[in-house]
């Protein structure tokens, strides 16, 4: 059964798969052995390989497959596929399983795969017989490639290794994806809206990808700001000097204040998960989306659009009155600039300050990377810099688990993009946590693939994103550190390129050395000041009143001198 179920994989586009042999799941990787189409990628831990399917998926033409096999290993996937789930990469997951004659008999390593992926998967099959297989095969398939996210096909070892009931090989059954168009009196309705109020502010993201110039002309003949999500920042920032920045944790420039006096605010393909900084005006609010269950959960909405971004704008364009009243743009236009002038402060002179200030790490990469890099970044300090001080737009772009939020995804991610576009520059900014906790083992599976991956590594010594929370709520920070380490070292120790970087002077010679190498993955380990703090673009009186607690809860343990030293460290920011 197993190599009918390769045959339909192989017909659905399939080039890869992840993962690690083992028991139930040896029929099923002894019959991939005699399909060469899909290359086998055996990873030193199934929750790496999961997240590496997952940035594969989201950037190939076809779904990618991961696998584990039963008990442990199949619950190694489930955070990869959470991450595959929120980001909706199209990854088929081959969970190996007890055989059929003891399921549900608690044999050792059962799980029940309806209850252990009932929140990270679409569909979840699980064949029980070969006259089965067939129909189970089909719908995970279609599932994953036509709704854009994980399933899991459940496979017992027997059932993998009988014979195929077929009498000849299976066929996969493909589809096409549609396209939504809205409907006329819906984009009249907008334009009307559009017509009838000065400031008007647009906030794209991911889905604005294929729109660009579209967005651009709206923003030009409304007269309107463009803010943008982090993902929407590949898109939306660069050559637009209409672009205003983003809002929330991340934010920088003027979007926030744009979303706070907008009379009209036109979400385009943005699902942004932090409803606090959207809700914060009297803007009507209206939302295009082309996943209709993203309308309307993040904030209520004043016209809620199912439709293709591009397919939308193409339509609205022409009902568009041209607006001569430009001032809500050009005062978005002069805060942002100031913006940018501030998160320059410790950039400029930077190859004189010791220790490394992050971001002039993240400035001196930005001046050095190809210009069809990719960059991949773990989540927590790592994606500020990258969203301050880092630029994208044409064929270079960023990404990351940046729906679901885990950390330690940026190794895994570069090597999945490595496979998908191979040749590209593969940048992976990973924190000192997220290094440690996942990528360090699979630098070997980078080794064997000679994987040409620069790991920058900030080296802080602390879980910094974590450090920054506690101090927001009030906290005094605690529980974030870990002991120093050595990553260069450790990456040698390995077979592995590895660069220490503590002199600012050498920074930027060093990184130049790092991008040249392309025999193989190389960790630079960064040597950054773990004094270096990142603030909101908006900083009400909750935060402000939060801060000064933790301030003085640290007072109070004596901690007066590294207060000061982080005061006048960040004088430019408080």
């Amino acid at each position: 059964m197993a190599d009918d179920l390769w045959h339909m994989l192989i017909q659905a586009g399939v080039k890869r798969c992840y993962g690690i042999v083992g028991d139930a799941l040896n029929p099923t990787i002894d019959a991939l052995a005699r399909h060469p189409e899909i290359e086998f990628i055996h990873v030193r831990h199934e929750e790496w390989g999961t997240f590496a399917a997952s940035a594969d998926a989201q950037l190939s033409d076809g779904p990618v497959v991961v696998c584990g096999t039963a008990g442990p290993g199949v619950t190694h996937l489930l955070n990869g596929l959470l991450d595959a789930f929120h980001e909706m990469a199209p990854v088929i997951a081959i969970a190996g399983d007890v055989e059929t004659n003891i399921i549900d008999t608690e044999a050792i390593e059962e799980v029940s795969p309806y209850d252990l992926f009932r929140t990270a998967s679409l569909y979840t099959g699980r064949v029980v017989n070969p006259t089965q297989a067939r129909a189970v095969f089909q719908q995970a398939i279609t599932v994953a490639t036509e709704e854009h996210g994980p399933t899991v096909i459940a496979l017992p070892g027997d059932v993998a290794h009988a014979k195929s009931p077929l009498a000849e090989p299976a066929v996969y059954a493909s589809s096409r994806g549609s396209v939504l168009t809205p409907h006329d009196e819906d984009v009249q309705a907008v334009a009307d809206l559009i017509n009838g109020h000065d400031r008007v502010f647009l906030f794209g993201g991911n889905g604005t990808a294929g729109a660009v110039d579209l967005v651009k002309q709206l923003s030009d003949k409304a007269k309107a700001p463009v803010g943008f999500t982090l993902k929407g920042k590949n898109w939306l920032e660069a050559d637009n000097p209409n672009a205003v920045g983003m809002t929330g944790l991340l934010g920088y420039g003027a979007a926030a204040d744009c979303i706070k006096h907008a009379d009209v605010m036109l979400m385009l393909g943005a699902d942004f998960p932090f409803p606090d900084f959207l809700d914060r005006g009297h803007a009507a609010i209206v939302q295009v989306d082309n996943t209709p269950s993203h309308l309307g959960r993040r904030v209520a909405l004043e016209l809620a659009i199912p439709a293709d971004v591009g397919v939308f704008l193409e339509k609205l364009l022409p009902l568009i009155e041209p607006k001569r009243n430009d001032e809500f743009l050009r005062t978005a236009q002069h805060v942002t600039e100031s913006w940018r002038k501030r998160l320059r402060h410790y950039v400029d002179g930077g190859e004189k300050r010791s220790p490394i200030r992050p971001e002039y790490l993240a400035s001196v990469l930005d001046d050095l990377l190809d210009d069809d890099a990719i960059v991949t970044a773990d989540t927590g300090t790592s994606v500020i810099w990258v969203a301050h001080q880092m630029s994208f737009g044409g064929d270079r772009f960023q990404f990351g688990s940046y729906s679901w939020a885990s950390m330690a995804d940026a190794s895994p991610y570069a090597f999945g993009a490595t496979k998908a576009l191979p040749g590209r520059q593969v940048v992976a900014l990973c924190g000192d946590g997220g290094f440690s906790m996942l990528g360090l083992g699979d630098l070997l599976t980078e080794r064997q693939h000679r994987s040409p991956i620069v790991h920058v590594i900030l080296n802080n010594e602390e879980l910094d994103f974590v450090n920054i929370e506690q101090q927001e709520a009030g906290f005094r920070p605690w529980g974030t550190e870990f002991p120093a380490a050595n990553y260069a070292a450790i990456a040698e120790g390995f077979g592995v390129k590895g660069i220490r970087c503590e002199d600012p002077a050498r920074l930027r010679d060093q990184i130049a050395e790092a991008l040249a190498h392309k025999d193989g993955p190389v960790v630079v380990d960064v040597v950054v000041d773990k004094r270096a703090l990142a603030l909101p673009s908006t900083i009400n009186a909750d935060l402000v009143g939060k801060f000064t607690l933790s301030v003085f809860k640290r007072a109070l343990r004596g901690e007066i001198p590294e207060l000061w030293d982080e005061a006048k460290d960040n004088i430019r920011l408080l």
